[in-house]
């Protein structure tokens, strides 16, 4: 991938799908909180009825479950009105229109004037009054719509949730494709007895839902959002206005017959409106009227029909509304109307549908009933998704059956992407999403990866990198809440603190029990998965973004292949507490004592994941697993810092992140060689860890996170064919590396079929990625994944990501002067130092003894270290460190194998190479991790370059305080000079003088 290649921007590609929380905080946006009653005393008195009015409008509310009643403020007067507007902000006005009907008119044009858009409704006492006020509530007129008392609060109810209902209607169904009921009525004795009982059916069926589905009562508030609008419109231009406006929308229009048309009152208006629908959109219609002859127009166009002058006129609306738009239950029925099934819900929906009888399928299929059920709950996904077939479509109804069942199940899975949702068991095998099984935390792993299901569900990665999937794979965690109540049902909370003996902890955690949740939860994980797992530690403090505990807790891979369930599940149980145990490990402790953190604060949540690779002879393992990082340490050539770099290995992770030998490269410049011809053969991967899937009864208590990883020569998968395309062979006779493997050499492990050759863009997709995570985090960041070169959706190859952490560095830069660097007092010098500032209080240097090195003993020198730390924490003393090879790796042949624990105390580490023993930075293992976040000063020595080196004369010839076997320990005589600039990577060590 060329430097220059363009970026897109994170904001342009992150379309973030909005979960239902979010839609139904955006909906709703214009609640009327406080309306402005104007009503002469007398009339206030007959409609309020000595304040039981305030308690039945607030009563309505409440039946309804709507939580925030508005505030009525009643007033008498014109200037009392115009008073309290000034003091105050109201919503909405309602005039009461009394023997004196010109002070509400005058009074409405005086808001207008002074506050334009604010929503004016008038009441009248009696029908009569109507007439009066036909200009007023005109088009353009200082009212907005009248209404008549006719003694029942819900109309208040009504008017209130018009006014909302005409000002959210646009950005509700722009946001939330909220649907639309159209009613079409002049007359404002009849939109005055039908609104309020449109809006006390719409509220009661959303109740109805929220009650079945969600005891969640913040849940219950936002989605009564996302009912039905009601829209009242009198001419037939503002009908087919709303019609055009939102067809997509509609659900219902109810309509009068006769109504203005063109400023004329036109006998057809209702007629002409309903077949100007019909002819955009197939949906259920009403025309109403009071003449019984227009029955038979309804018919002519289809639409149902109710007499003005029925006696069971709220009754017939009712009806309409239950039968025709899919209120209330579905139930099933045969083509005679004998009813088969009831579903009060979707999962009894779901139910009955996969048992009623094809004939009945077919009956609601031909009637559009299924999907316009649908509509009237909010699944408006589902319905939209079914509306498009036919019957015909279809070569019988099982196929029918079959894609009904199937839309509703995608409909399921599509609205759980990238979330996280309750576990159920059927779906442990699904990547789209995260499962939890119990409550709290998910801990700083868990949060990263629930992260990253989130990110990746949000960005087309089709559209950027159509070669490969990415994904994380099929993920559970257990909350953090079960670890407390696993210790307090066993009665571990006191006892687990204060026992020091490890072997201990682990018998009494074995031995407890977890919750009863948990382990029914995970008896049913196993019946459906019986793929290999990891069992992955993932505490509060762990890979958070103020705290580095990098590799300090457990991780258990389980074969998970036993024909025995019950073995499968108590392998898996036995991990997750030897997880739990390991926050008490003594290299934990040690950790904790490190960071200044008390051991009870941590919490530990559990992360169960498919693993990710394939099987191969009795094992399992990915092609590759690697890290990245968005922050290069070591640059070189033209790379910079923030090109970042990567370091990839075959088979489990665990090889890479332990710091052992593995390729490195930077993923913008995959091509630029790090080492020479020969440094890549002595240096290249020659073992590889798998599962072992042939031994899966053994003991996790006695083999410990070893139990079931093998370690294997790399010629074991050359044989499994899984290097063809991630290694070459050195030709010696001619010198140089060959993709022949019939040749004999060694094999070096370069993946240049990958970095070189773009069999697959594992570069370039981890060079985006890494740009978009550090964007997206806000710091740089690190990945674990793993590659899998077989198949996957769409024939393309996988690209999991396993885990994200932050790689916490100290932003603020302190310039460093190195003017003061005087060379003959210059005890080392290094050009790859990490760490920024100036220290001068440390007199304390620890150094290898180079003549007592011996690289087969360098465990013995990792004791050794851990005893001189000790005592130096003990002593409250800081110190230099100095050694050959890689501090912290896992491999004790490249370096000394120390926990950052175990050198706590060093404020600044030295990496040195020998003549026999070559320097291999030691990027990428949780080591390093724990070390750079604390901006401990990290230097690299190599010794070839005459700008860098270690005056070791000059350390032999000062007075040794202690000399252990293997390393020295002075102190000088004034505190030294350290320096360190960030920026440059230039670093100094100087001793001073009095």
């Amino acid at each position: 991938m060329s430097g220059e290649e363009e970026y897109v921007e994170l904001s342009k590609i992150f379309k973030r799908k909005k979960s239902d929380q979010d839609i139904f905080q955006e909906l709703m946006s214009f609640k009327v909180t406080e309306v402005m009653l104007v009503a002469t005393y007398y009339d206030s008195y007959s409609i309020v009825r000595e304040g039981r009015f305030f308690d039945k409008i607030f009563g309505e509310y409440l039946q309804l479950n709507l939580f925030s009643a508005p505030r009525i403020t009643s007033v008498a007067t014109y200037d009392e009105a115009l008073s309290h507007m000034e003091d105050r902000k109201f919503d909405m006005v309602i005039l009461m229109a009394g023997l004196d009907k010109q002070m509400p008119v005058s009074l409405s044009q005086e808001i207008r004037r002074l506050y334009p858009d604010l929503p004016i409704l008038l009441m009248v006492n009696n029908n009569e009054d109507l007439k009066y006020f036909d200009k007023p509530s005109s088009p353009g007129g200082s009212i907005d719509k009248v209404f008549v008392w006719n003694g029942d609060s819900r109309v208040f109810l009504a008017m209130i949730k018009y006014v909302e209902d005409k000002i959210n209607a646009a950005n509700d169904v722009a946001v939330g494709d909220v649907r639309i009921i159209l009613l079409v009525e002049d007359s404002q004795r009849y939109y005055t007895r039908y609104l309020p009982l449109l809006y006390s059916i719409i509220m009661t069926q959303t109740q109805n839902i929220l009650t079945e589905e969600t005891s969640d009562q913040t849940h219950k508030i936002l989605k009564m959002r996302v009912r039905p609008k009601v829209l009242l419109v009198s001419t037939y231009e503002e009908a087919v206005e709303i019609v055009d406006k939102y067809t997509d929308n509609l659900i219902c229009v109810i309509s009068d017959v006769k109504y203005s048309r063109d400023g004329e009152h036109d006998e057809n208006a209702g007629v002409d409106l309903i077949r100007y629908v019909k002819s955009k959109i197939n949906l259920p219609t009403l025309l109403q009227s009071s003449d019984p002859a227009n029955e038979k127009a309804a018919q002519e166009v289809g639409a149902d029909f109710i007499d003005k002058n029925s006696d069971t006129l709220s009754m017939d609306i009712y009806n309409f509304i239950h039968q025709k738009l899919g209120f209330g239950n579905f139930v099933f029925t045969n083509s005679r109307g004998i009813a088969l099934a009831t579903a009060r819900n979707l999962k009894e929906f779901i139910r009955c549908l996969r048992d009623v009888p094809p004939e009945s399928l077919l009956y609601h299929a031909r009637r559009n009933g299924i999907s316009t059920w649908l509509m009237a709950r909010g699944e408006i996904s589902i319905a939209k998704r079914l509306r498009p077939y036919r019957i015909e479509d279809f070569e019988s109804t099982t196929k029918l059956r079959q894609k009904v069942l199937d839309v509703f199940e995608e409909a399921r899975l599509e609205r759980m992407r990238g979330r996280v949702v309750q576990f159920d068991p059927s779906m442990v095998d699904t990547d789209r999403f995260v499962m939890r099984i119990g409550d709290g935390s998910f801990g700083g792993k868990g949060r990263g990866l629930a992260f990253l299901s989130n990110f990746i569900e949000n960005v087309d990665f089709q559209s950027i990198v159509p070669e490969l999937n990415i994904k994380i794979p099929p993920t559970t965690i257990i909350g953090a809440g079960e670890f407390t109540a696993f210790l307090e049902k066993n009665d571990l909370l006191k006892s687990i603190y204060e026992e020091k003996d490890f072997e201990q902890i682990k018998n009494q955690f074995l031995s407890a029990h977890l919750s009863d949740e948990v382990d029914r939860k995970l008896h049913q994980y196993v019946e459906y998965m019986d793929s290999p797992l990891a069992v992955r530690s993932s505490g509060l403090f762990e890979d958070s973004l103020l705290q580095p505990f990098a590799g300090v807790f457990s991780t258990y891979v389980l074969p998970n292949n036993h024909p025995n369930p019950e073995v499968r599940y108590n392998q898996l149980a036995s991990a997750v507490k030897l997880v739990y145990a390991s926050i008490f490990t003594p290299t934990a402790r040690a950790y904790f004592d490190a960071v200044h953190y008390k051991i009870d604060e941590e919490k530990m949540a559990v992360i169960i994941q498919k693993l990710v690779g394939q099987k191969a002879h009795d094992r399992f393992y990915p092609h590759v697993s690697g890290v990245a990082q968005s922050f290069n340490y070591y640059p070189f050539s033209y790379m910079k810092p923030e090109d970042g770099f990567a370091v990839i290995g075959v088979g489990l992770g665990k090889y890479v992140v332990g710091g052992e030998k593995a390729w490195r490269f930077c993923p913008r410049y995959p091509n630029l060689e790090l080492s020479a011809l020969g440094d890549q053969i002595k240096d290249s991967q020659d073992y590889f860890y798998a599962v072992d899937l042939e031994e899966n009864e053994k003991s996790l208590h006695d083999g410990g996170e070893e139990t079931f990883i093998q370690k294997l020569d790399i010629k074991e998968a050359e044989e499994d064919g899984n290097l063809k395309h991630l290694a070459m062979v050195y030709d010696i006779d001619n010198d140089r590396l060959s993709t022949d493997f019939s040749l004999r050499g060694p094999r070096v492990l370069n993946f240049a079929n990958i970095l070189k050759y773009d069999l697959v863009p594992l570069p370039r997709t981890l060079d985006i990625l890494l740009k978009y995570f550090r964007e997206a985090m806000g710091a740089p960041v690190e990945i674990e994944f793993a590659l899998d070169l077989e198949p996957g959706h769409k024939g393309k190859p996988t690209l999991c990501l396993l885990q994200i952490k932050p790689l916490i560095r100290l932003e603020t830069h302190l310039d460093v002067d190195f003017d003061e660097v005087e060379e003959e007092r210059v005890i080392l010098k290094s050009e790859k130092g990490m760490g920024n500032g100036r220290h001068t209080h440390i007199r304390d240097l620890v150094y290898m003894d180079i003549s007592k090195f011996d690289r087969t003993k360098t465990r013995e020198m990792a004791a050794e270290m851990a005893e001189l730390n000790k005592k130096m924490e003990q002593e409250g003393r800081e110190y230099v460190l100095i050694g050959p090879g890689r501090w912290g790796t896992r491999d004790p042949s490249t370096g000394i194998p120390v926990y950052w624990s175990q050198i706590s105390q060093a404020r600044v580490i030295v990496e040195m190479g020998l003549p026999d023993f070559p320097l291999d930075a030691s990027l990428g293992s949780h080591f390093f991790h724990n070390v750079t976040s604390m901006n401990v000063g990290y230097f690299s020595i190599h010794g070839k370059n005459k700008n860098e080196f270690v005056n070791i004369d000059f350390l032999e010839k000062q007075s040794v305080e202690e000399h252990t076997g293997y390393f020295k320990h002075v102190v000088m005589e004034q505190p030294l000079t350290i320096l360190m600039d960030g920026k440059t990577q230039k670093a100094v060590v100087m001793w001073n003088q009095e």
